[in-house]
């Protein structure tokens, strides 16, 4: 039915578009409306521009736009776009992207399923344990988060999501994270064990790595697989390539994604090829995806990959976080940084205070953002290539707003 009030002309038609014609998560977007994104910056329509301190929640690894990723995406657009469903054609931007990625892996980890996004990594990834053991009982953790698709909205151990939605998948049991009185409850009727080496939207709560062992031993004893969410953990942001590569624990399947396609839309799990034959028969094509491994995602990634190995870009996050912890720690209303690399929280005094805090950055130009439902957790995830002119003036924003605001003030 046509719409009876009339439409608005020039920019005010993408303001009105937003608002109305959006379908909105929430009664308070932060909504800037970027013109462009340049490196560690974003643009507004009004010529003002801001650090991405988070790194458009931990995507933007190599910045905006990186000039490696952009040329990939231009080349590939050359050839050809979506031309077959997932695991049909040979196309060379996903075989190239897997033999790069897995070369990466431990040997075990030698097949990469590509998707189009977190959540659906994590959904291949239990359908896959289901099918491969053949149970269907799940262990996850309190306060962990894996998505908000029905099957990892599941396992993830935070009410806040799962009570509007439920009943759920039945058959879930969650544990307390670090916590090894329980893990009894890991038993041969669990098809997978499914954790964030590190929690994200749950606090950056890292694992402690006797009890992650733990973990792994008990998964091994009951034939349970050990499923690693580093959706927002991969890609060099801890240290590591993978976050789990800071354990000594290998996961028999791997889900990632975020910063995996240098800002295109792209997921994947890995696991063996042994556990990926189940995938085949009973019957065959029993999990497939139209878009999963896009051409154009997959040589996004790749050049994202190359770049971040040639350009030893890991290494740069122990030093962003070395120079967060000494500007930022002690200063009025922090309580605790926590984290890895350049995966931090920053805890502070209380919600009004925190919220005053992230306000006056953003104000001076620093876009920073609570973890999910977390009201004083300031995340702290800039971009790798963040120059140290740039790290600096951001840091210099955060440390003035925390003095001026003053925790004795609330």
């Amino acid at each position: 039915m046509k719409k009876d009030n009339p439409t608005p002309q020039g920019e005010e038609i993408v303001k009105n578009a937003f608002y109305n014609r959006i379908a909105m998560t929430s009664n308070a977007p932060m909504g800037l409306e970027i013109a462009s994104a340049e490196g560690p910056f974003l643009k507004t329509i009004t010529g003002k521009k801001y650090v991405d301190f988070i790194s458009g929640i931990a995507v933007s690894s190599l910045g905006h736009r990186h000039p490696n990723v952009i040329a990939a995406i231009q080349e590939q657009l050359n050839h050809h776009l979506h031309v077959m469903v997932y695991g049909e054609f040979i196309q060379r931007p996903q075989s190239l992207f897997a033999d790069l990625l897995t070369s990466q892996l431990p040997e075990q980890l030698d097949r990469v399923y590509f998707v189009n996004s977190g959540t659906e990594a994590i959904e291949g990834a239990l359908k896959l344990a289901k099918k491969y053991t053949g149970r269907s009982e799940f262990v996850s953790f309190e306060n962990s988060y894996h998505g908000d698709t029905q099957g990892s909205l599941s396992v993830t151990g935070r009410d806040i999501y799962r009570n509007p939605y439920e009943p759920l998948l039945p058959g879930v049991t969650f544990l307390n994270f670090n916590d090894d009185s329980d893990l009894d409850q890991i038993t041969e009727q669990t098809a997978a064990v499914i954790l964030e080496p590190i929690q994200g939207e749950g606090g950056i709560i890292p694992a402690e790595e006797k009890w992650l062992k733990s973990v792994r031993q008990r998964c091994d004893e009951t034939g349970a697989l050990l499923i690693f969410d580093e959706i927002q953990s991969g890609f060099g942001r801890t240290g590591k390539l993978f976050a789990f590569e800071h354990y000594g624990v290998v996961p028999d399947i791997l889900c990632m994604a975020k910063a995996m396609g240098g800002g295109m839309p792209i997921g994947g799990f890995a696991s063996s090829s042994k556990i990926f034959e189940t995938f085949k028969f009973d019957p065959p094509l029993n999990h497939v995806t139209t878009f999963g491994g896009h051409p154009v995602s997959c040589a996004a990634g790749y050049a994202n990959l190359k770049t971040i190995l040639e350009e030893n870009l890991i290494d740069r996050a122990p030093y962003i976080e070395e120079k967060i912890r000494t500007t930022l720690e002690g200063k009025p209303g922090v309580i605790e940084i926590r984290g890895k690399g350049a995966m931090l929280g920053m805890e502070l005094k209380d919600k009004d205070f925190t919220q005053k805090v992230v306000e006056i950055c953003m104000e001076e130009g620093v876009i920073l953002g609570w973890t999910l439902h977390s009201n004083t957790l300031v995340r702290l995830a800039p971009p790798l290539i963040i120059d140290d002119e740039t790290l600096d003036w951001t840091l210099g924003v955060i440390g003035k707003a925390l003095e001026t605001v003053r925790p004795d003030r609330f």
